[in-house]
């Protein structure tokens, strides 16, 4: 079988459609699943034998190892899993209701490890494969208005971090993503959602995180055309990254980060 057969969450828009574009370009052949599939087949322009578009709320443990058997029935094997699919839920956290909270990990880290369940064996089988995980820069670093984004997403890089320890003497690799802010619809109110609990000692504040973030959607400065390129070819490399920082501010928030850590660290060592 000559190129690599992707399976892509998150793949009706934005960044994990593009992905699926420059796959298919490469020669590749891809699964695309989304929670609403319309459009997608059009989108992407490609042949039956290339191409397999399936619906998949990564939630739904059942539904994602069905996917999964649809995947190997199409093409016998998947060589590069990217666990894309994801939400933002904004805002403080006291106006977050626990059910939204429950439901970002829902999608944001308990979605993804669903989705591995049920690809990770076909990869141990193939002894190769590539987990491709999209997190964020705010898996590293928090601010105020996204501590329960940034949590879900915190969590999806630790989990992350053991398991490519697991994973990779069986011959699978694994690449986190760090987007920092990206020209596609996760702001928008259909993705990003916002806490609505009103509380009035944060109500000021939470008025201009919201004004920044209405400004901000579509205006954000990285292109995520360029990712796609990037993970495209990182996953075609013989020896790829483990760690994807993209954009000058995922960069700038990540190094900050960093030397801050590194402060906190001799400070305490001080004080042992």
């Amino acid at each position: 079988m000559t190129g690599k057969v992707w399976f892509i969450t998150g793949a009706g828009r934005g960044l994990g459609q593009l992905i699926a574009r420059d796959a298919l370009a490469a020669g590749d052949k891809v699964v695309a699943t989304s929670l609403t599939v319309d459009g997608i087949a059009d989108s992407l322009e490609a042949s039956d034998d290339s191409l397999l578009v399936l619906p998949l709320d990564v939630t739904d443990p059942e539904a994602t190892s069905a996917a999964h058997d649809a995947a190997i029935d199409a093409f016998g094997r998947i060589d590069v899993l990217v666990n894309n699919a994801g939400r933002a839920q904004l805002g403080w956290f006291e106006t977050i209701s626990d059910d939204d909270v429950r439901r970002q990990f829902e999608i944001n880290l308990f979605g993804a490890m669903n989705v591995a369940r049920a690809v990770l064996p076909t990869m141990r089988r193939q002894r190769s494969g590539l987990v491709v995980t999209i997190s964020s820069v705010n898996g590293l670093v928090s601010n105020q208005g996204g501590s329960v984004y940034s949590a879900s997403k915190f969590a999806l890089e630790g989990w992350m971090e053991g398991l490519a320890e697991e994973i990779a003497p069986l011959g699978i690799r694994s690449l986190v993503v760090e987007p920092g802010m990206m020209r596609t619809n996760f702001l928008d109110p259909s993705t990003a959602r916002q806490g609505n609990v009103e509380i009035a000692d944060y109500a000021k504040a939470v008025e201009g995180f919201r004004s920044f973030i209405a400004q901000a959607n579509g205006a954000q400065q990285n292109d995520p055309e360029d990712l796609a390129a990037l993970i495209v070819a990182e996953a075609a490399a013989t020896d790829p990254a483990r760690r994807l920082l993209f954009g000058a501010d995922a960069h700038e928030w990540a190094g900050a980060k960093c030397r801050q850590l590194a402060a906190d660290i001799e400070a305490s060592s001080a004080r042992a």
